[in-house]
């Protein structure tokens, strides 16, 4: 009997799935509440596109049903994500996988998938930057101080003769370090991931903070903290540490690649760099910014020379505080009015409604965020 209703329930589903159109089955090994995509060259290789995400129909069974006045162009390239490339398919050894390539144009095409990346791991060793340490006392001339200073070169730096975007991050005690209190961003592992994936190569240079004097430094102005010295620590980076990086290292100097970041009042710090020098930084990554301690953000009162195009990434949490996810909103709105941004500005927001204030979402966030400011093509995914 139950043989039976199994037979008749398999017939009533046949006719939905042998069409005219071209249908395709997936099965995986592991499999949660997340939705699976297809992206591929047919809809410019977006993560999150409603028009391909798949139909689950069991558990590990996913099916999709390609519309009946799709065009086919050329074969299909895709792959398999769950919303993410930081959570797109991989082997049951770990590895990346090669676009999956259908010329099919009708009946039933069946994959398989047997593990998915979880926030870009796991890595390769072989793909991480070579970590150099510049300095243990690096100068700052601005401060009467010095500071420990690292560099993330690509992992194949000293084999090749590329030249490569930099991007400036603070807190660098948070970077990398797997002792870190806190936790850290893991950005080399995450490097290594984008390496490995040919999503585009950079130079980091990471600034530790001032331990006890970090609010102080990254506090720019007179704000609800004080009087900081946050212009002084921007004209360190801007006009020391920039020309001695780009003098040691081989970099694209100019500021379509150049780039600064960082978290909480790091992100702070780097908003205000971007619009001190517009002309030095074309790209910003901020994330969690402490705009709190600027309740009235008067973007008329600051000098701007001529920008040209110039790109932010803005991340938040929805868990972050009551006000972390008005203040960024507010803050999108109003640099958008300003004649700084007037056509010559992209400003991406990203809202994670479940992201706390921690090392753990703005690792997750970062990768997400180089690959926006610094290899956003359509075509970064079909190799």
């Amino acid at each position: 009997m139950m043989n039976s209703n199994k037979n008749k329930a398999t017939s009533e589903i046949e006719p939905e799935i042998i069409e005219p159109q071209l249908n395709i089955i997936l099965t995986t090994d592991e499999d949660d509440i997340r939705p699976v995509y297809i992206s591929g060259n047919f809809n410019h290789w977006r993560t999150q596109d409603k028009h391909y995400m798949m139909e689950k129909i069991g558990q590990g069974l996913y099916h999709f049903k390609f519309p009946h006045d799709f065009i086919f162009h050329a074969d299909l390239q895709y792959k398999f994500t769950k919303g993410d490339w930081s959570e797109v398919e991989i082997d049951k050894y770990g590895n990346r996988t090669e676009n999956r390539i259908c010329n099919q144009k009708s009946g039933i095409r069946k994959e398989h998938v047997y593990k998915w990346r979880k926030n870009w791991l796991p890595f390769k060793p072989n793909f991480l930057p070579k970590v150099q340490l510049i300095s243990e006392e690096f100068e700052i001339p601005q401060l009467n101080k010095t500071r420990r200073v690292w560099a993330l070169l690509p992992y194949d730096y000293d084999s090749s003769t590329e030249r490569y975007p930099v991007l400036y991050l603070q807190d660098a005690q948070n970077l990398f370090n797997e002792k870190a209190q806190y936790g850290n961003w893991e950005i080399d592992k995450k490097l290594a991931v984008m390496s490995e994936y040919n999503i585009g190569k950079i130079i980091v240079i990471a600034v530790e903070h001032a331990e006890q004097d970090r609010i102080k430094e990254y506090n720019v102005g007179k704000t609800v903290l004080g009087v900081g010295q946050g212009k002084k620590y921007i004209r360190f980076i801007t006009d020391t540490l920039k020309p001695f990086v780009d003098k040691e290292f081989r970099t694209k100097s100019e500021r379509e690649f150049t780039g600064i970041g960082g978290s909480s009042m790091g992100g702070l710090v780097s908003i205000f760099s971007g619009l001190m020098y517009p002309e030095v930084y074309g790209k910003l990554m901020i994330f969690s910014p402490s705009l709190w301690v600027i309740p009235k953000m008067n973007f008329s009162s600051i000098d701007f020379s001529e920008p040209g195009d110039t790109q932010i990434y803005l991340y938040a949490g929805g868990d972050e505080s009551a006000t972390m996810i008005d203040h960024v909103k507010k803050f999108k709105k109003n640099m958008i009015k300003t004649e700084f941004v007037t056509d010559k500005m992209k400003i991406n927001l990203s809202i994670n409604s479940e992201g706390k204030h921690n090392e753990t979402y703005w690792s997750d966030e970062f990768p997400k965020a180089i690959e926006w400011l610094f290899f956003k093509t359509e075509k970064t995914h079909e190799n």
